[in-house]
């Protein structure tokens, strides 16, 4: 159980980490949706502690989302 919660958060900040990559060159959609997956994994790997660890990523992640789906497409 602790092997799987130290791979996904490393996961998950690889992520994080690409997201915020990919976003400084020019690509915010995809690198919003990369930043919101890693922090939903991260409030994934912090289930089993205590509430707002959970919560805060987790509404965090899902506001990532909205906001990529809701930008203009760059052309």
């Amino acid at each position: 159980m602790q092997l799987i919660s130290s791979t996904l958060r490393i996961s998950s900040y690889s992520l994080i980490c690409l997201g915020v990559l990919i976003g400084s060159f020019g690509y915010v959609r995809t690198g919003s949706l990369l930043i919101g997956g890693g922090t939903l994994g991260h409030a994934i790997a912090a289930r089993n502690s205590r509430r707002i660890e959970f919560y805060l990523p987790a509404a965090i992640a899902v506001a990532l989302f909205v906001l990529a789906i809701a930008l203009p497409h760059g052309r």
